[in-house]
Protein backbone atom coordinates (compact mmCIF):
# COMPACT_ATOMS: atom_id res chain seq x y z
CA UNK A 1 0.00 0.00 0.00
CA UNK A 2 1.06 3.59 -1.08
CA UNK A 3 1.86 6.45 1.61
CA UNK A 4 -0.31 8.14 0.41
CA UNK A 5 -3.22 5.27 0.52
CA UNK A 6 -2.28 4.76 3.94
CA UNK A 7 -2.64 8.79 5.29
CA UNK A 8 -5.78 8.27 3.78
CA UNK A 9 -6.70 5.44 5.98
CA UNK A 10 -5.15 7.49 8.89
CA UNK A 11 -7.35 10.09 8.06
CA UNK A 12 -10.74 8.55 8.39
CA UNK A 13 -9.58 7.16 11.64
CA UNK A 14 -8.56 10.18 12.83
CA UNK A 15 -12.12 11.27 11.44
CA UNK A 16 -14.02 8.93 13.56
CA UNK A 17 -12.00 8.73 16.66
CA UNK A 18 -13.16 12.54 16.80
CA UNK A 19 -17.24 11.50 17.55
CA UNK A 20 -16.28 9.01 20.70
CA UNK A 21 -16.58 11.24 23.80
CA UNK A 22 -13.21 10.45 25.25
CA UNK A 23 -9.72 9.78 23.83
CA UNK A 24 -8.85 6.37 25.55
CA UNK A 25 -12.54 5.10 24.34
CA UNK A 26 -11.54 6.49 20.69
CA UNK A 27 -8.14 4.88 20.98
CA UNK A 28 -9.61 1.24 22.35
CA UNK A 29 -12.10 0.99 19.39
CA UNK A 30 -9.37 2.11 16.49
CA UNK A 31 -9.66 -2.18 15.77
CA UNK A 32 -13.58 -1.48 14.95
CA UNK A 33 -11.76 0.26 11.47
CA UNK A 34 -10.60 -2.81 10.33
CA UNK A 35 -14.00 -4.84 10.45
CA UNK A 36 -16.16 -4.09 7.54
CA UNK A 37 -19.41 -2.19 8.63
CA UNK A 38 -22.45 -4.19 8.77
CA UNK A 39 -25.90 -2.25 7.07
CA UNK A 40 -27.66 -1.88 10.52
CA UNK A 41 -24.49 -0.59 11.56
CA UNK A 42 -24.51 2.70 9.31
CA UNK A 43 -26.54 5.12 11.23
CA UNK A 44 -28.20 8.86 9.89
CA UNK A 45 -24.86 10.55 10.23
CA UNK A 46 -23.14 8.18 7.87
CA UNK A 47 -19.49 7.75 10.18
CA UNK A 48 -19.58 4.35 9.84
CA UNK A 49 -19.80 4.91 5.94
CA UNK A 50 -16.54 6.77 6.31
CA UNK A 51 -14.88 3.88 7.58
CA UNK A 52 -15.96 1.26 5.26
CA UNK A 53 -12.70 0.08 3.51
CA UNK A 54 -10.90 -2.24 1.43
CA UNK A 55 -9.13 -5.51 3.06
CA UNK A 56 -5.92 -4.33 4.56
CA UNK A 57 -2.53 -6.18 5.04
CA UNK A 58 -2.07 -6.98 8.82
CA UNK A 59 0.93 -5.40 8.43
CA UNK A 60 -0.85 -2.17 7.44
CA UNK A 61 -3.22 -2.20 10.10
CA UNK A 62 -1.03 -2.80 12.35
CA UNK A 63 1.06 0.44 11.14
CA UNK A 64 -2.35 2.34 11.23
CA UNK A 65 -3.43 1.56 14.22
CA UNK A 66 0.07 2.59 16.01
CA UNK A 67 0.28 5.89 13.88
CA UNK A 68 -3.50 6.81 14.15
CA UNK A 69 -2.77 6.51 18.32
CA UNK A 70 0.26 8.51 18.26
CA UNK A 71 -1.30 11.12 17.01
CA UNK A 72 -4.22 11.26 18.83
CA UNK A 73 -2.16 11.71 21.91
CA UNK A 74 -0.53 14.57 20.49
CA UNK A 75 -3.80 16.49 20.16
CA UNK A 76 -3.70 18.67 22.96
CA UNK A 77 -0.27 19.54 21.63
CA UNK A 78 -1.16 20.28 17.76
CA UNK A 79 -4.37 21.76 18.82
CA UNK A 80 -2.83 24.65 20.60
CA UNK A 81 -0.29 25.14 17.89
CA UNK A 82 -3.50 25.53 15.30
CA UNK A 83 -5.42 27.90 17.79
CA UNK A 84 -1.79 30.46 17.87
CA UNK A 85 -1.90 30.11 14.44
CA UNK A 86 -5.14 30.09 12.94
CA UNK A 87 -6.22 33.73 13.81
CA UNK A 88 -9.90 34.36 14.34
CA UNK A 89 -10.16 30.17 13.36
CA UNK A 90 -10.00 28.56 16.62
CA UNK A 91 -10.19 24.33 16.54
CA UNK A 92 -13.88 24.55 17.86
CA UNK A 93 -14.71 26.84 15.02
CA UNK A 94 -13.18 24.29 11.87
CA UNK A 95 -15.16 22.14 10.28
CA UNK A 96 -14.10 18.29 11.54
CA UNK A 97 -12.52 17.19 7.88
CA UNK A 98 -10.31 20.44 7.75
CA UNK A 99 -9.28 20.19 11.33
CA UNK A 100 -8.88 16.55 11.20
CA UNK A 101 -6.38 17.02 8.06
CA UNK A 102 -4.65 19.44 9.98
CA UNK A 103 -3.79 17.48 12.52
CA UNK A 104 -2.65 14.77 10.36
CA UNK A 105 -0.41 16.80 8.37
CA UNK A 106 0.94 18.88 11.53
CA UNK A 107 1.76 15.51 12.79
CA UNK A 108 3.51 14.81 10.43
CA UNK A 109 5.72 18.60 10.39
CA UNK A 110 6.54 18.24 13.82
CA UNK A 111 7.33 14.76 14.77
CA UNK A 112 8.13 12.96 11.32
CA UNK A 113 11.58 13.95 9.59
CA UNK A 114 11.50 11.37 7.19
CA UNK A 115 8.26 13.32 5.68
CA UNK A 116 9.42 16.86 3.76
CA UNK A 117 7.40 19.44 5.36
CA UNK A 118 6.19 20.29 1.71
CA UNK A 119 4.85 16.62 0.99
CA UNK A 120 3.18 17.36 4.08
CA UNK A 121 1.65 20.07 3.02
CA UNK A 122 0.55 19.07 -0.66
CA UNK A 123 -1.07 15.43 0.74
CA UNK A 124 -2.93 17.51 3.00
CA UNK A 125 -4.50 19.82 -0.04
CA UNK A 126 -5.16 16.85 -1.87
CA UNK A 127 -7.19 14.99 1.22
CA UNK A 128 -8.98 18.85 1.76
CA UNK A 129 -10.17 18.34 -2.46
CA UNK A 130 -11.04 14.67 -1.88
CA UNK A 131 -13.26 15.51 1.51
CA UNK A 132 -13.79 18.81 2.07
CA UNK A 133 -15.73 21.47 0.62
CA UNK A 134 -14.50 24.49 -2.17
CA UNK A 135 -13.03 26.51 0.43
CA UNK A 136 -10.87 23.56 2.06
CA UNK A 137 -7.69 22.89 0.23
CA UNK A 138 -6.78 27.10 0.21
CA UNK A 139 -7.57 27.00 3.87
CA UNK A 140 -5.52 24.12 4.88
CA UNK A 141 -2.47 25.22 2.48
CA UNK A 142 -3.06 28.72 4.66
CA UNK A 143 -2.55 27.23 7.66
CA UNK A 144 0.17 25.13 7.36
CA UNK A 145 2.44 27.29 5.51
CA UNK A 146 2.78 29.53 8.88
CA UNK A 147 4.19 27.02 10.16
CA UNK A 148 6.93 26.42 7.67
CA UNK A 149 7.61 30.22 7.88
CA UNK A 150 7.83 29.68 11.93
CA UNK A 151 10.20 26.48 11.37
CA UNK A 152 12.36 28.06 9.12
CA UNK A 153 12.62 31.18 11.92
CA UNK A 154 13.43 29.24 14.50
CA UNK A 155 15.79 27.26 12.23
CA UNK A 156 17.69 30.14 11.73
CA UNK A 157 17.26 32.01 15.29
CA UNK A 158 18.95 28.05 16.97
CA UNK A 159 21.50 28.87 13.96
CA UNK A 160 23.07 31.80 15.11
CA UNK A 161 23.76 31.64 18.19
CA UNK A 162 26.18 28.22 17.40
CA UNK A 163 27.54 30.42 14.38
CA UNK A 164 28.21 33.28 16.57
CA UNK A 165 29.81 31.11 18.88
CA UNK A 166 32.06 29.49 16.31
CA UNK A 167 33.13 32.89 15.28
CA UNK A 168 34.20 33.90 18.48
CA UNK A 169 35.89 31.11 19.10
CA UNK A 170 38.02 31.64 15.61
CA UNK A 171 38.42 35.28 16.51
CA UNK A 172 39.83 34.04 19.85
CA UNK A 173 42.14 31.68 18.29
CA UNK A 174 43.53 33.69 15.55
CA UNK A 175 44.09 36.45 18.22
CA UNK A 176 46.22 34.08 20.16
CA UNK A 177 48.04 32.63 16.97
CA UNK A 178 48.71 36.15 16.44
CA UNK A 179 50.48 37.10 19.80
CA UNK A 180 52.33 33.72 19.14
CA UNK A 181 53.63 34.73 16.16
CA UNK A 182 54.66 37.92 17.47
CA UNK A 183 56.52 36.52 20.05
CA UNK A 184 58.35 34.10 18.53
CA UNK A 185 59.50 36.97 15.78
CA UNK A 186 61.03 38.82 18.46
CA UNK A 187 63.12 36.17 19.66
CA UNK A 188 64.13 34.90 16.19
CA UNK A 189 65.52 38.61 16.11
CA UNK A 190 67.23 39.07 19.02
CA UNK A 191 69.01 35.91 18.37
CA UNK A 192 70.00 37.31 15.22
CA UNK A 193 71.36 40.60 16.87
CA UNK A 194 75.48 40.65 16.41
CA UNK A 195 76.74 40.40 21.13
CA UNK A 196 78.87 42.70 22.02
CA UNK A 197 82.65 42.08 22.22
CA UNK A 198 85.38 43.59 24.13
CA UNK A 199 87.87 46.24 22.08
CA UNK A 200 91.28 44.53 21.46
CA UNK A 201 93.79 46.73 22.82
CA UNK A 202 95.92 48.06 20.66
CA UNK A 203 99.68 46.48 20.02
CA UNK A 204 101.51 49.49 21.52
CA UNK A 205 99.68 49.83 24.36
CA UNK A 206 100.53 46.01 25.21
CA UNK A 207 104.06 46.41 24.31
CA UNK A 208 103.77 49.26 26.92
CA UNK A 209 101.96 47.44 29.32
CA UNK A 210 104.89 44.38 29.17
CA UNK A 211 107.96 47.12 29.56
CA UNK A 212 110.08 46.43 32.66
CA UNK A 213 109.30 49.35 35.21
CA UNK A 214 112.14 51.84 35.87
CA UNK A 215 113.26 50.74 39.91
CA UNK A 216 114.62 54.06 41.60
CA UNK A 217 117.27 54.30 42.75
CA UNK A 218 118.04 54.56 46.88
CA UNK A 219 119.30 57.99 47.68
CA UNK A 220 120.18 57.04 51.14
CA UNK A 221 123.23 54.71 49.98
CA UNK A 222 124.32 57.56 47.84
CA UNK A 223 124.98 59.43 50.58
Amino acid sequence: MTRRELREHCFKMLFSADFYPTQEEAIAQLGQYFQSPEEDDVDESGILQVLHKVELKEADSEYLQARTANIMEKIPEIDEKLNQAAAGWKTKRMGKVELTILRLALYEMLHDDAIPEKVSINEAVELAKKFGGNDSPSFVNGILAKFVVKGARAAAEAKAPEENKVCGETQEHRETQASQEIQASQEIRASQEPQETPVPQEPQEIQASQEPQEIPENKESEA
